[in-house]
């Protein structure tokens, strides 16, 4: 599975964003989809993650009731619908495909479990 990421962008605090994450590959529908995020001097982070079917999703406390996760599988693309952004926001997302199975939210919030990664796309919120 190749991946590219976009719809990063510069937007002032409150503001929304959506990023899209385009998929290549017959595996798109078998792999849990996750995005993460990478501020300046921070390590990369959760932020939310969608299952294969798209029934099931997960988000970090921080982003919770702000941002929304979904999919649509017959365009092999994955999105990220931030809304209420904060400057804390800022940081270059990425999205990554794979995650475990069977294990809930335990499956999708640590890096190692997503066996493809996109190139990032950089979200800069202004205060």
């Amino acid at each position: 599975v190749q991946l590219q990421a976009s719809g990063g962008g510069l937007v002032q605090a409150g503001g929304s964003l959506r990023l899209s994450c385009a998929a290549s590959g017959r595996t798109f529908s078998s792999n849990g989809m996750g995005w993460f995020r990478q501020a300046p001097g921070k390590e990369r982070e959760f932020v939310a993650a969608i299952s294969w079917s798209g029934g099931d999703t997960y988000y970090a406390e921080s982003v919770k009731g702000r941002f929304t996760i979904s999919r649509d599988n017959a365009k092999s693309t994955a999105y990220l619908q931030m809304n209420s952004l904060k400057p804390e926001d800022t940081a270059v997302y990425y999205c990554a495909a794979g995650g475990v199975r069977g294990q809930g939210a335990r499956g999708y919030g640590s890096s190692w479990m997503y066996g493809y990664w996109g190139q990032g796309t950089q979200v800069t919120v202004s205060s």
